[in-house]
């Protein structure tokens, strides 16, 4: 490994179809993705990888996830054939001090993956591990999981969380022109403002905020990879946000890096 800290980043994925519409969002991955220094390996926090447990994969090919239903063949016709690092899955059990399953068969890159790391790294020739979300934790516990794999950035391993701030599916609204919820907004406001702040208690007890928050989110699998990300900062560094807006009225596409 080359001795270089990567950032943290943290992307808002979105919609799957985003991965064949190209808009806004999807340039600012490409352009950052050409900004940063070629990492050794990409070590990937999906929202769409709940677990009972600890998981990752640690196959040397991992297969493209399509793990949604309702959409356009062409997008299930995408594939991403990033190499797997059994090497670097051997590394991240080394930095968590909880037992860890090493997955070499069922799973590989889902949509929260792929559909970001097809515009950050479009010839798939980076290799990718999945850390899975173990959904018995509290959000205080996978901050401090995450604060485990802080030792990964100064190896040139680019940790990039995928989920959305805001991500209420029962209230959205397909139509482009669809105004953000006033509580959407807010809460995102909130945690930017926050994040800008360095004030990540209040992030990780977001319940604390009412209503908003409640509303953004619903279930906390697609909140908990921003915690991720915020968990890896060091001392000295600051948040950026590199993309943002409200889509569909009530998902966020806020992404954000740490460096």
């Amino acid at each position: 490994m080359t001795s270089h800290r990567q950032p943290a980043v943290f992307a808002g994925h979105g919609s799957p179809m985003y991965a064949i519409e190209p808009n806004r969002y999807t340039a600012a991955w490409a352009a950052l993705g050409k900004s940063l220094k070629r990492p050794d390996a990409i070590l990937v926090i999906s929202a769409h990888w709940v677990t009972r447990g600890v998981w990752l994969t640690a196959m040397p090919k991992p297969k493209t996830i399509h793990d949604f239903g309702g959409f356009p063949q062409a997008l299930f016709d995408i594939e991403y054939p990033a190499p797997g690092s059994p090497a670097l899955a051997d590394r991240v059990q080394e930095c968590i001090s909880e037992p860890v399953v090493m997955e070499e068969n069922e799973w590989g890159i889902d949509h929260g993956a792929w559909s970001v790391l097809k515009y950050m790294y479009p010839h798939a020739d980076v290799p990718v591990v999945q850390l899975s979300l173990d959904g018995s934790k509290s959000a205080r516990q996978h901050y401090e999981l995450a604060k485990q794999l802080r030792p990964l950035r100064d190896e040139n391993i680019l940790i990039l969380a995928s989920g959305n701030v805001v991500h209420n599916l029962r209230t959205m609204h397909w139509q482009e022109d669809a105004q953000p919820y006033p509580w959407a907004k807010d809460f995102n406001h909130f945690f930017i403002s926050e994040m800008i702040a360095n004030h990540h208690e209040s992030l990780i007890d977001w319940q604390k905020y009412g209503e908003p928050a409640q509303m953004s989110i619903p279930t906390a699998e697609h909140y908990w990879p921003a915690l991720y990300t915020l968990a890896l900062q060091e001392a000295g560094e600051h948040a950026t946000v590199y993309a943002d807006g409200i889509e569909m009225s009530s998902i966020s596409m806020l992404g954000f890096s740490i460096q």
